[in-house]
């Protein structure tokens, strides 16, 4: 494993209790950062805690992502305990199951669109300013390669993911003399719980696209994320990097 200096670095993770966000958090302690987690889910949050705390200093916060007065509690929280926010990775997402667009039921894609988009958003929304007193940060946005060629049966997902590349690119434009970066990747799909949410066409859909034959390594997606966030990355803003193992053609 290349070492990537975080030291001194607070990172903020979202959807961290498992899958991506859990890989993301391990490689941030394995490279010195401290990591605060932040996830809906009160129990699997603090399993994970727990399960990452051999490796650096770690804690969570449960929040409602899509909740606009809940995440300011929750950045407020974090930085009377951490002091700063250095690092925000906006990894929380969820895939809504598979539909054709017109068979797909409002509340549900309203949903995908609120957890995937609105959440990140409302994080940026709160995080960028305690980032801008310091005049410093690395921003990540977990989207997704459905983000850009748009998956039959997840327009859903697919519309969430598209609008997170394009909040990706302005808001790099908006912090591109301050300090602060900005940047997107685009995985393939790599086998988590999120699994579960999906039809076994629609997995055996995702894996047939894959030139390389497999699905993604979480590990492979945290090594990346790492250096995005890491002061090695400092000419790369509003950029969307694909890991895809040859799936993507743009």
């Amino acid at each position: 494993m290349n070492q990537i200096d975080l030291r001194g670095r607070v990172a903020v993770v979202t959807g961290g209790a498992r899958g991506i966000g859990w890989a993301i958090a391990h490689r941030f302690l394995q490279s010195g950062a401290q990591v605060v987690l932040w996830d809906v889910d009160a129990q699997e949050l603090q399993q994970a805690v727990e399960s990452l705390s051999a490796f650096g200093t770690v804690s969570g916060q449960a929040v409602e992502l899509t909740d606009d007065a809940a995440v300011a509690r929750t950045t407020q929280a974090t930085v009377a305990h951490a002091g700063r926010i250095d690092i925000l990775v906006n990894n929380a997402g969820i895939t809504g199951g598979n539909g054709l667009t017109w068979e797909l039921d409002p509340q549900v894609w309203r949903r995908v669109v609120d957890v995937n988009l609105i959440g990140p958003y409302l994080t940026c929304r709160h995080v960028v300013p305690v980032m801008l007193q310091h005049n410093q940060g690395r921003i990540v946005n977990i989207a997704s390669v459905a983000g850009k060629e748009g998956n039959p049966q997840a327009s859903h997902y697919s519309a969430s993911k598209a609008g997170l590349i394009a909040l990706t690119k302005s808001l790099g434009k908006e912090l591109a003399t301050r300090g602060i970066l900005v940047n997107a990747v685009t995985p393939a799909a790599a086998k988590t719980a999120m699994f579960d949410q999906m039809t076994q066409a629609h997995i055996d859909y995702m894996l047939g696209k894959i030139p390389m034959g497999r699905f993604l390594e979480v590990q492979e997606l945290a090594a990346m994320v790492a250096w995005l966030s890491s002061d090695e990355c400092s000419f790369s803003t509003g950029a969307v990097f694909d890991i895809t193992g040859g799936r993507a053609t743009y």
